[in-house]
């Protein structure tokens, strides 16, 4: 990985007990930040696999430790406006500040449009969409505050930019972050704050082995070939969740510096059909 440099910064990361949020945290620590890590810790009922569990986010605190960051464990529901709006205050108050707000929370699972039940519907837009909007609303407030910048970076998904047959809801939730991206760079550009997100093809976390454990290899085999293989290189298999870090830490950094209200794809190809 590159060679960045978060000393002294504070990095704020949603859905960090497993899978992405973990490896983002942890690299954000290696490269000298200290790190609040948040997770739900306890499973949502519409959704058909195990969310992350409180020790399980003690131990991305471990590894953020590990790589010589301070770290402060959270456990919060991002639909929960009262618990994002104190966890964002804990924060403030143990660290002084925030500097990057890493948006990483999120949930999947399938059923027709047609067929959905609106619990269903409701938890994973309120999970995946929603709690985009809260985290950069109570952030975002800390920033215009503070007068001293700040970076926004959401995961958004290739279904932000395609349909997915049996899942509607999560693409309408994808395709709504990157709109959000593109309304909260515009009114946050004045205080200096990048807002943008990243669009991952299938990565190997266990929200995806979850997914394929309940509807099954051949449902996750064919969801994938809709635009094409997950990923064009080498097997079409899933990437790594290091690749999708590798591309927050790039929007984290000074090296973005003009980059804002984009949705950066880590996709393997999956959506140049």
């Amino acid at each position: 990985m590159v060679d960045y440099d978060f000393g002294g910064q504070v990095a704020f990361v949603t859905g960090a007990a497993h899978g992405q949020g973990e490896s983002h945290a942890q690299h954000y620590a290696k490269h000298g930040a200290d790190v609040v890590v948040t997770d739900i810790c306890e499973d949502i009922e519409s959704n058909p696999y195990p969310m992350g569990t409180s020790d399980e986010l003690r131990e991305t605190a471990d590894l953020v430790e590990d790589e010589g960051g301070e770290a402060l464990t959270i456990e919060m529901d991002v639909r929960a406006e009262s618990e994002v709006e104190a966890a964002v205050e804990e924060a403030v108050d143990e660290f002084g500040k925030i500097d990057i707000l890493a948006n990483n929370a999120g949930i999947w699972n399938m059923s027709d449009l047609t067929q959905m039940d609106e619990r269903q519907w409701d938890e994973l837009v309120d999970t995946n969409l929603k709690g985009v909007w809260l985290c950069s609303k109570h952030v975002g407030q800390h920033f215009v505050e503070r007068g001293d910048g700040g970076k926004i970076v959401s995961t958004s998904s290739t279904a932000g930019f395609t349909g997915i047959a049996g899942g509607g809801h999560y693409v309408a939730a994808k395709h709504g972050i990157n709109g959000l991206t593109k309304t909260l760079a515009l009114e946050l550009a004045e205080y200096d704050v990048n807002v943008n997100a990243v669009a991952p093809t299938g990565v190997d976390t266990p929200l995806v082995a979850g997914m394929t454990e309940a509807y099954g290899e051949e449902t996750m085999d064919e969801m994938g070939q809709m635009s094409g293989p997950w990923n064009l290189f080498g097997d079409g298999g899933l990437v790594d969740a290091r690749d999708i870090t590798e591309a927050y830490l790039w929007l984290s950094s000074d090296a973005a510096r003009y980059v804002t209200g984009t949705t950066l794809k880590v996709d393997a190809g999956f959506t140049a059909k």
